[in-house]
């Protein structure tokens, strides 16, 4: 087997801020590929200062494994991600970008969609994905919602302004509103908004109190008219159920948990725990999205809107329409990666 790789600056349509003035003009990321005879296979991990972790990084811990990592006889893709989580313990992201490519490779060896080769059928009436409206005057906010209407937008809170910010937007559609605190309030200012959040329409809120206050997550819980989503706080599949009686969902990045592996595990502990699952991107391009994609019909709610807020991709195959979501009808991921 033989492994390739390449370094993108992918630019945004518009600087994407989130809570605490994280603003980023371009999205890093790691395009990796295995190949295995005349199959290839396509993998990708975004690199996320918040998570100190860099393109370089994972591009010098590739140099110093890459003969270990290709020496793997690889006949399935679960045994190669035990292998890679052993041989690259401290950095899920690039073991992630190598699982979804083995993944890739996998599904083209045995000529499956991957959502075939997980037991499951693509499903029409399967979640549609949101379209996140970044942090930014409101003004701008309300301008970037217009320039693209959309049937669930996703919102990015964590100001002073907050439920300002969500009236604005109620009032110029009747969209469905997720919101999105990125672990940028206080359990008193979870108490307040978030009431107001639920007069103006909001179907939930992602990671409303920092990554670690498990108590305010459990006052929340109780507490809370609306439903609460984990992110920050549910990174690992070890996660799962700390999150269990203080949220009521979680959201699954493939990148932070290391990659399809362990999400599909996590997706079937957080149902042993009748907790929602919601997968979301982080600004991956059509390689990685087409992986959440091929989770669809095993979620109640996506977020896979890279593609759309970046003006560069690095694969085709993926539409959306109006949310809806189709992948080719191809083994593997279901893009062809445009390297």
């Amino acid at each position: 087997m033989k492994l390739h790789y390449w370094k993108y600056e992918l630019p945004f349509q518009y600087p994407f801020t989130i809570s605490n003035g994280r603003t980023k003009t371009h999205q890093p990321t790691l395009i990796v590929a295995l190949q295995l005879g005349n199959w290839v296979g396509f993998g990708e991990a975004p690199a996320i200062t918040y998570y100190n972790v860099s393109v370089d990084d994972m591009i010098v811990e590739i140099e110093k494994k890459k003969t270990l990592i290709e020496k793997f006889a690889f006949t399935e893709a679960e045994r190669y991600w035990h292998y890679l989580h052993h041989l690259l313990p401290n950095n899920p992201f690039l073991v992630c970008a190598l699982d979804m490519a083995g993944w890739d490779l996998y599904g083209k060896m045995h000529k499956q969609p991957l959502y075939k080769a997980w037991g499951t059928e693509w499903n029409t009436n399967g979640p549609v994905t949101d379209y996140t409206i970044g942090i930014d005057t409101i003004d701008k906010m309300v301008d970037k919602m217009k320039a693209k209407p959309w049937p669930i937008y996703k919102i990015k809170v964590g100001t002073e302004d907050d439920i300002a910010v969500v009236k604005a937007l109620r009032e110029h559609t009747d969209a469905t509103l997720r919101v999105d605190a990125n672990a940028g309030w206080t359990l008193e200012q979870a108490l307040n908004i978030i009431p107001a959040l639920q007069e103006l329409g909001v179907e939930f809120v992602e990671q409303p109190l920092a990554k670690d206050n498990w108590e305010g997550m459990k006052v929340l819980f109780e507490k809370s008219p609306l439903p609460l989503f984990a992110d920050e706080s549910c990174v690992f599949e070890s996660d799962v159920r700390k999150c269990h009686q203080h949220f009521h969902g979680i959201n699954i990045k493939l990148t932070k948990c290391s990659g399809p592996t362990p999400a599909l595990r996590m997706i079937k502990e957080a149902r042993s725990l009748d907790m929602k699952v919601m997968m979301g991107c982080m600004n991956e391009s059509s390689i990685g999205s087409a992986a959440i994609a091929n989770f669809l019909p095993q979620l109640d709610f996506v977020d896979m809107d890279g593609p759309l807020l970046l003006t560069e991709d690095k694969a085709q195959g993926i539409t959306y329409d109006f949310g809806k979501v189709t992948i080719l009808d191809q083994p593997g991921l279901g893009v062809n990666a445009t390297i």
